[in-house]
């Protein structure tokens, strides 16, 4: 599988810092690889080095390739080049609402626009609180346009440890969309049912 991953500056870079490093991972975890295609926006460099203890390399060195946002002639910058899908994650209001406009004036906006072309699945993890009228009517939007509006939101079902844990669920839930079921993800299996140990369960599918 061939992903495009893009971070913007919503705050919640971590969510698309952990998803690099997930998939990273699944090749020898799972066996199955899955190439990464990383776009950073300028306010998304910002908040990576001003939430995380990474820099905008450390991040752009997890992915198999990495391009400038600037630049409108990379590879995913056109529908002809195969790609499974993109994950934008975290994804702000304005992107998404340059995503709903159809504005690719970015190459993150621009890949957005192809994958949406194509039919291809895009996943968003909108971030923003609380959400006003223009930011639902652009989810409602992208999502009668084919795109999957995947906010991260917390659950406990799970007891989790740590906002690492909470981290991992979300990014779990998005790889979820692209048929990637990580090995060690929390789900849940009903109540009354034992919890499976954590990070020895689920095989991708």
């Amino acid at each position: 599988m061939r992903l495009v991953v893009g971070i913007t500056g919503a705050t919640g870079a971590i969510i698309g810092v952990r998803t690099l490093e997930v998939l990273a991972g699944l090749a020898d975890l799972a066996g199955i690889p899955v190439e990464t295609h990383l776009v950073i926006s300028r306010w998304g460099r910002a908040t990576i080095t001003t939430e995380t203890d990474r820099s905008v390399r450390d991040v752009q060195a997890l992915a198999d390739v990495a391009y400038d946002d600037a630049d409108q002639f990379a590879a995913i910058a056109s529908g002809s080049h195969p790609m499974d899908g993109m994950l934008i994650a975290p994804c702000s209001m304005r992107t998404l609402a340059a995503v709903r406009a159809g504005l690719g004036d970015t190459l993150l906006t621009r890949a957005a626009d192809v994958t949406l072309k194509e039919r291809r699945r895009l996943v968003v993890v909108a971030r923003e609180a609380p959400l006003s009228r223009i930011h639902l009517e652009n989810m409602l939007a992208l999502t009668d346009a084919g795109a999957v509006v995947l906010p991260p939101m917390l659950a406990f079902y799970g007891q989790p440890g740590s906002l690492a844990d909470l981290v991992d669920h979300v990014v779990h839930r998005a790889l979820d969309q692209f048929g990637i079921a990580v090995p060690g993800a929390d789900r849940w299996n009903g109540l009354g049912v034992r919890q499976p140990e954590r990070n020895n369960h689920h095989a991708l599918r």
